[in-house]
């Protein structure tokens, strides 16, 4: 029935018939996507949307963006009932695909960042350049973001996933500091177009340019909200540096049309993350609990470590009960383990050259072995051989000219890189061993400090261990 409808709308713009129908991978929507291929081997997409008024908001936001010249694709056929149209084919690469091998890496190439450079720097063309003027009429479900939209997905956040994890809680507490957000993310200027579900899936690249899809659910509303949509996407695992840089592009180029403070975007800004993040958890929740589509629960732990970390980069005060509930929240044990897998673990050894360089039982090989023997050892002295550096003698002894401290200034420089971009990245191993003549004196001291130091600047997991003085020692994550 779908490819007879959608060849007689080909046959009506190309007086053809299309020699294949294809249907294409669909997203969460209810939307159907189909590539006709002509004999010439042209194509277009095939739009089947069974919700008239979405369908109608795509194709009146489409016209209006198209007029202004931005990059969504051309509608070209709608069908009497609008129910089915014809657009240009974009390609098949999203931007979600394009950026893989950063995604699961959590390195960017120059090529990916460049492509994400230029999707966030376009997003202001598409909040501002078209307001003046622009007909919100066609809007839906919503035509702006207000109050009750707010309360919609705060509650679909309650109900489709905070009450199905079986996590307990005071919903009159709760729902005043809903009430307390709300009046947060009301006081901003809701003067653009709220794209509303931007995100790196809804971002075509077609000759190494981003073009945009899916802005169906648009409104008049902040521009926050896309940011936060787009740089706390759940899977797309861009670290907190790579998301300041976006955010610097962005208010470059929304510099373009108004004036922003920088400091007062990101106070604003940290709001929003945290109404998308329980909305996308929402939505998640409802896919995943209730529909029974186990690929959107994939996403929920990426969605609570965007969570979690929000709440370790500053408490919500503002938010007194939610902000406890969310705690309690990530700290579940079907997350909290999920999490535990894939924290980073130092181990940190002292050993003795005689007796052999340290294996990595990990299998992960990274890190570094440092060779303590060029500085001064207390071993050569009688009076410090009974011993080792965890003693006051010896600590004292190898302080005293400074040699040592010189040493570990630099060793540290080196772990803290890496350890700073081994947690980035998401590796959950690094191993870090100093060797000396006997593993006695010089590698201890220096293996004890180094634990200390990224235990506490990191709050990462050491396993510290002198292997020849048979001492163990578990610094946790606090």
């Amino acid at each position: 029935m779908e490819n007879k409808r959608l060849t007689e709308l080909y046959q009506s713009y190309t007086g053809k018939t299309p020699v294949k129908i294809d249907e294409m991978p669909s997203s969460g929507g209810a939307r159907r996507y189909f590539r006709l291929t002509g004999e010439d081997g042209s194509t277009l997409i095939g739009v089947l949307g069974t919700n008239i008024k979405e369908n109608e908001a795509f194709l009146d936001f489409d016209a209006q963006f198209a007029a202004k010249n931005l990059p969504v694709p051309r509608v070209l056929a709608v069908s009497d009932d609008g129910m089915i149209y014809l657009q240009t084919d974009l390609g098949d690469t999203l931007l979600f695909n394009a950026i893989e091998k950063g995604r699961v890496t959590h390195v960017f190439s120059p090529d990916e960042k460049r492509l994400l450079i230029k999707t966030i720097r376009r997003l202001p063309d598409f909040q501002f350049s078209v307001v003046d003027g622009f007909d919100f009429s066609k809007c839906f479900p919503a035509k702006m973001f207000d109050r009750r939209s707010i309360m919609w997905d705060l509650n679909y956040f309650k109900y489709c996933f905070l009450k199905a994890t079986g996590l307990e809680f005071d919903e009159t507490l709760l729902e005043d500091d809903f009430t307390r957000l709300a009046d947060t993310l009301l006081k901003c200027d809701s003067n653009a177009f709220m794209y509303r579900d931007f995100q790196s899936r809804n971002v075509m690249i077609k000759d190494d340019e981003p073009w945009f899809i899916d802005f169906q659910g648009g409104r008049r509303g902040p521009c926050y909200y896309d940011v936060a949509s787009f740089l706390w996407q759940a899977k797309a695992n861009f670290s907190p540096t790579l998301r300041h840089e976006l955010i610097d592009e962005y208010i470059a180029s929304a510099g373009r049309y108004h004036r922003i403070d920088k400091n007062k975007f990101h106070r604003t800004l940290r709001h929003f993350v945290l109404f998308r993040t329980m909305q996308v958890l929402g939505a998640y929740g409802f896919r995943g609990y209730f529909e029974k589509k186990p690929h959107f629960m994939q996403s929920v732990p990426f969605a609570i470590a965007n969570l979690r970390y929000l709440l370790k980069e500053e408490p919500f005060a503002e938010y007194p009960y939610l902000s406890n509930l969310l705690y309690d929240l990530v700290s579940m044990r079907q997350f909290a383990e999920d999490y535990e897998k894939h924290q980073l673990t130092v181990r940190v050894l002292s050993f003795a050259y005689k007796k052999g360089i340290p294996t990595d039982p990990s299998g992960n090989g990274g890190g570094f072995v440092f060779d303590c023997r060029a500085v001064n050892n207390p071993g050569k002295y009688e009076r410090y051989k009974p011993f080792t550096g965890l003693d006051k003698q010896v600590i004292e002894f190898l302080e005293k000219d400074g040699e040592v401290l010189t040493f570990l200034d630099h060793c540290y420089a080196l772990a803290d890189a890496a350890t700073e971009r081994y947690i980035e990245r998401g590796f959950t191993n690094l191993m870090i061993a100093f060797g000396c003549t006997g593993g006695q004196h010089r590698s201890v001291y220096c293996a004890q400090h180094m634990a200390e130091h990224l235990n506490k600047k990191f709050n990462v997991k050491v396993e510290l261990i002198h292997r020849e003085r048979d001492i163990e020692q578990t610094f946790p994550r606090r």
